[in-house]
């Protein structure tokens, strides 16, 4: 069990100590944005959306209508619950002791009452998801988010994200104590979780992909703003412009990224 765990973690645990350079040293333009790869960026951009429209928007289309409503939220939840100890990790890292400890009992309540985490009875207890991740951790350590990518599949990330989703999916705790038949499960819901955000966030998703001039750019913005404002760090504006720190926080493409 343990050796497992060391041995899969070793290549992120590697590529932290290369990468974390590499995260810190590209320079933002004037619009605050670094993008050195946009060409092949905008290769793979093109290449996702010819898969999402091939593959992706049909598979998630049909499960959201032939799988019940309670039921893709129950798969949802299952897979979410499966990813707090990641969380929580993670929160141990930033040194962040409170929200681990909320972490941990969520996922208690909701793996017991909740049956497996098919229902989530610790929200209505106070005990509301604290999503964090790697890139978070990195990000807290002082590591810049790096260039700009779009990464096969995933979509939009930064080079310091792109590190951070590494490491989660190497040292993931639950993922690492599951022999191959469960992990299959584990990753055949978080496909199903995949598809039903894809299903209910169809409308502004494709709002964003197909009613843009520059698709490319609007979600290279609407990715970037998101993440900024969910680690506390400048947004850019549209004009290019750091949106004004002193206001009052919201995250305008919360929905889209949830």
């Amino acid at each position: 069990m343990f050796p497992s765990f060391t041995v899969r973690g070793l290549p992120a645990l590697a590529a932290v100590s290369g990468l974390v350079v590499l995260a810190g040293c590209a320079t933002p333009g004037p619009d605050g944005i670094a993008d050195p790869y946009e060409e092949v960026n905008r290769g793979w951009h093109d290449t996702n959306i010819a898969l999402d429209k091939a593959v992706i928007k049909p598979v998630s289309t049909a499960y959201g209508t032939v799988v019940p409503d309670p039921l893709r939220k129950g798969f949802s939840n299952v897979s979410d619950t499966l990813g707090i100890p990641g969380t929580v990790v993670n929160d141990v890292l930033q040194l962040r002791f409170g929200d681990a400890l909320h972490n941990t009992a969520r996922f208690a309540v909701n793996a017991t009452v909740g049956i497996g985490g098919l229902f989530d009875p610790a929200t209505e207890m106070g005990l509301e998801e604290r999503d964090s991740d790697f890139g978070e951790t990195l990000h807290t350590w002082g590591v810049g988010e790096g260039a700009y990518v779009v990464l096969p599949l995933y979509g939009p990330s930064t080079e310091r994200d792109s590190l951070g989703l590494l490491v989660d999916i190497a040292l993931d705790p639950v993922g690492n104590l599951l022999g191959n038949p469960e992990k299959s499960y584990k990753t055949g819901l978080k496909v199903a979780d995949l598809a039903d955000t894809r299903y209910r966030y169809s409308d502004l998703y494709e709002s964003v992909i197909y009613d843009s001039a520059d698709s490319y750019a609007q979600m290279r913005l609407t990715y970037l703003d998101n993440r900024r404002f969910e680690l506390g760090t400048p947004i850019v504006t549209g004009g290019g412009q750091a949106a004004d720190q002193g206001a009052a926080p919201y995250d305008i493409y919360e929905d889209f990224y949830e």
